[in-house]
């Protein structure tokens, strides 16, 4: 008879209890049914068979067990491929992100690469200007080396005229000498002159004054007459006279009537020249004007004269200066006196 437990056991040692159980109660009836139809020896055939069978499942799970060990291993090495994988695609993050400053910098470069490109063009136009430049300086040069030329066959002639010169120079010289002398006794001559010249001037001089004393002299007379007929006031006082001023100056003045016009007094200059000028109407302007700020009353003034330019006509007509010719003055004395006699 079959030995249950030993089955049980046996199987158990191989498979787990479940599988044991499962198997046992299968042999058990297997064997049932072997034992009705079944020989012994038959029986005995089927026990190696499931020795090799159990055989068989224990190097199965000895290999499931490597397969497991495998898997386990297998399992490591995907988490550390895992962990390459995720490193990897940071560093191909990483190579991106380069590749973009990579290609941002390539556009840069193909910028300036443009520019350089252009200023290359410029360059070179310029290179070519700078050679047609040279090639006209060269031309240039070769003027100037032609005009040098002509310039040094100038220097030479130019050296015989010098040599010309100093020649002449020397004649020159000699008639320099010859002229100094002749100048020394030239500026004697001078010297004599200039001193008869200025005895000359004082005697126009003195003749001038002479001549102006004497239009004075006959014309202080009729200057009553003359001032009552023309500026239509009484004459108080005729004389020439100086006026002495407050720092010290003084002025001469030549016919000096002072007058009266409704009972307050007014002065009436008058100053005598042959023949006066420019210069002589503008100092009596500038005296009449000094003589007005002196005695602060009202000032006339008027110039007598043997002759006039119509030129100094019109420049006393625009200082407000009368004039007067000798003969006028006279004339208008004589007229009064006949009114008189009538």
């Amino acid at each position: 008879m079959i030995n249950t437990f030993e089955i049980f056991q046996n199987l158990k040692e191989t498979f787990g209890e479940k599988e044991a159980t499962v198997l046992t109660n299968l042999l058990i009836k297997m064997y049932n049914d072997i034992n009705q139809t079944v020989t012994k020896a038959e029986f005995q055939e089927l026990r190696v068979v499931v020795g090799e069978l159990a055989e068989a499942q224990k190097r199965t799970e000895e290999r499931v067990e490597e397969l497991a060990q495998a898997q386990k291993r297998t399992e490591e090495r995907v988490e550390e491929l895992a962990q390459a994988q995720k490193r990897t695609e940071e560093r191909v993050e990483e190579l991106a992100q380069a590749q973009k400053r990579t290609e941002e910098r390539v556009e840069e470069l193909a910028q300036a690469q443009k520019r350089t490109e252009e200023r290359v063009e410029e360059l070179a136009q310029a290179q070519k200007r700078t050679e047609e430049r040279v090639e006209e300086l060269a031309q240039a040069q070769k003027r100037t080396e032609e005009r040098v030329e002509e310039l040094a066959q100038a220097q030479k002639r130019t050296e015989e005229r010098v040599e010309e010169l100093a020649q002449a120079q020397k004649r020159t010289e000699e008639s320099i000498k010859e002229l100094t002398r002749a100048q020394r006794e030239n500026e004697k001559i001078l010297k004599n002159f200039m001193v008869a010249f200025d005895d000359l001037k004082k005697q126009v001089g003195g003749l001038s004054m002479v001549v102006g004393y004497g239009i004075e002299d006959d014309l202080m007379p009729l200057m009553p007459q003359f001032v009552q007929n023309t500026y239509k006031v009484k004459s108080c006082e005729v004389e020439r006279k100086y006026i002495l001023y407050d720092d010290g100056n003084y002025d001469e003045v030549n016919l000096h009537i002072r007058a009266k016009r409704n009972g307050k007094d007014v002065y009436i200059i008058g100053e005598c020249k042959a023949q006066p000028g420019k210069k002589d109407i503008d100092r009596f302007d500038k005296m009449l004007k000094r003589i007005k700020n002196h005695y602060k009353s009202d000032i006339y003034g008027f110039i007598v004269g043997y002759t006039y330019h119509p030129e100094i006509e019109e420049y006393c007509k625009k200082h407000a200066i009368d004039i007067f010719k000798t003969y006028e003055i006279k004339r208008l004395a004589e007229v009064k006196k006949r009114n008189k006699k009538q």
